[in-house]
């Protein structure tokens, strides 16, 4: 019985241990040991990531202040949203962007096992691929949480996972353009990716206007920093 039970533990936590790496205090940690998972690339570039869309509303207001600034991003979708509006998709390839996956719906994987979660990734690269003509090339999971499952099943779609060096702690009622500024910048430099959001299904409603509102800010930060910026295809 001890065994079985210490079995199953161990099953447990090797299934849940990559998780760790979407732990705010070990972010630190992760970028020295897991650079290429944080994100970590060109010194002299940035990547800019988007998470949770499409969405009809609040996306195409984004799109519109990086085509002014002539900067392109990497939008990672979540298939639940795509399939709401899939001319969305469509315009975020032909404007020049890239586009990744970010999973079904925003469910945390270490409660999913390995079938749900192969599922799942299966059915949301399909949806990118046959929607935008784009094959996917990145996956980033909800919340950051990463399994063994999802790292395996991202193997075999031929998808690269990849999390963020920066994020704007955009989700919550409280941010403002200001905090999410902030909060990029604290520990932006170059070879990072910033992570932001442009939808608030997952987030506090109208969240999103934080990330939109402190957008250009950014923008021009990094290009006084003499950074280019630009999506995870431009950044390896």
């Amino acid at each position: 019985m001890n065994r079985l039970v210490g079995g199953g533990l161990g099953l447990l936590l090797a299934h849940a241990a990559p998780a760790l790496t979407g732990i705010q205090p070990l972010e630190s940690v992760r970028r020295r040991l897991l650079p290429g998972l944080s994100g970590v690339g060109d010194p002299g570039h940035v990547a800019l990531t988007f998470d949770d869309g499409p969405d009809p509303v609040s996306t195409p207001k984004f799109l519109r202040v990086l085509d002014k600034h002539r900067v392109r991003a990497t939008f990672f979708l979540l298939g639940q949203e795509l399939v709401r509006s899939p001319g969305l998709g469509r315009e975020l390839v032909d404007a020049g962007h890239q586009v990744a996956v970010h999973g079904w719906r925003h469910r945390c994987l270490a409660f999913r096992g390995p079938r749900a979660t192969y599922d799942d990734l299966t059915r949301a690269r399909d949806l990118v691929a046959e929607v935008t003509g784009q094959a996917p090339q990145w996956y980033r999971p909800p919340y950051g949480v990463l399994t063994s499952s999802a790292l395996f099943a991202a193997r075999r779609l031929a998808m690269t996972p990849v999390l963020w060096t920066s994020w704007g702690q955009d989700w919550t009622a409280t941010a403002t353009p200001d905090s999410v500024f902030r909060t990029v910048t604290k520990n932006l430099a170059g070879g990072g990716t910033i992570l932001l959001h442009d939808s608030d299904c997952t987030s506090a409603p109208q969240a999103w206007r934080s990330s939109l509102g402190a957008l250009p800010r950014l923008l021009d930060e990094c290009a006084e920093r003499g950074l280019r910026v630009g999506p995870l295809r431009d950044h390896y």
